[in-house]
């Protein structure tokens, strides 16, 4: 089970990156989180299903897809409503609000869930592990600052509350499936989905608002290519390997090392300072994922 936590901790380094990659893409070419997010997607999808068919598992994936169709394109939907509402709650909100509503609603929601789906409460020590990782997820925010206006703070929450509902239902909807076929089957079935939904919801929303669709700038284009094989493709291909012996409520939690990772980037690349807050609401992190493992329980096959 060490091992499959390992690997969704590694999917959560990796969105770390994507705040500083996105605003540098922004700062380079002037394109829009929503267009930046359509053609992350296009290269993710073309690279897992390069390798999907390198591999030989184009066979696994197209038997997912026909003995599970409700679930991967549940899977798909959720991913990209969850990315969506994200954006609309950033530029809502602030980063800060929508961070804290949307990946601290995921893990409390999972909760709840697994209490009404195994009818008992949930025990003391998961009650103690999500509401520090919480409590750390709402000082590292707060301590990395945001907006001082919100520009519509009640469409804001709203988004990322559907934002944070999205992300816990992908994980919870598409980790059965990760038990049954390859990590790599299931990643490209479920970004598949996901990409039909964003390429054309992303490019159409952004040519409505008259934003930039086309960048000159090589640097940008490399980037994108990084957000889209890196933090997209190869993160969900983590996810969903991890996800094969971990329970998608210790899945959440986990992934929260991306605010974490956030923070160290921008202490060390970009020279903010970290505050008193800030530290302690990293050590609860880490330390409430730390905690995951004591006896953990397997997931349940379904």
């Amino acid at each position: 089970m060490w091992r499959g936590l390992s690997l969704v901790c590694a999917a959560g380094v990796i969105w770390g990156t994507i705040g500083p990659a996105v605003d540098l893409v922004h700062a380079w070419s002037s394109l829009s989180v929503l267009a930046i997010g359509a053609y992350r997607a296009v290269v993710a999808v073309a690279v897992l299903v390069a390798a999907l068919l390198a591999t030989g598992r184009g066979a696994a994936c197209r038997a997912l897809v026909r003995a599970h169709p409700g679930r991967v394109v549940t899977a798909g939907v959720m991913t990209a409503a969850f990315q969506l509402l994200f954006f609309v709650s950033v530029v809502a909100s602030g980063v800060s609000i929508a961070t804290v509503v949307c990946l601290g609603f995921a893990p409390v929601l999972l909760l709840v869930i697994g209490s009404l789906q195994r009818r008992r409460p949930p025990a003391p020590s998961r009650l103690l592990t999500v509401g520090a990782a919480v409590a750390g997820l709402l000082l590292v925010s707060l301590a990395g600052g945001g907006q001082a206006h919100a520009a519509d703070p009640v469409v804001g929450v709203l988004a990322a509350l559907g934002s944070g509902t999205a992300y816990a239902l992908s994980a919870e909807v598409g980790a059965p499936l990760s038990r049954h076929q390859p990590a790599l089957a299931v990643a490209t079935a479920t970004m598949g989905v996901a990409a039909v939904v964003l390429v054309p919801g992303g490019l159409s929303v952004a040519l409505l608002r008259g934003d930039v669709l086309t960048a000159s700038d090589a640097r940008a284009w490399l980037l994108i290519g990084y957000l889209g094989v890196v933090t997209m493709a190869v993160a969900y291909v983590l996810l969903y390997a991890g996800l094969r012996t971990t329970p998608s409520g210790s899945a959440v939690v986990a992934t929260l090392l991306e605010p974490v990772t956030a923070v160290a980037i921008a202490v060390l690349l970009l020279g903010e300072r970290l505050t008193l807050a800030g530290v302690a609401g990293c050590v609860l992190i880490v330390a409430a994922i730390g905690s995951l493992g004591r006896g953990m329980d397997a997931p349940e096959p379904q």
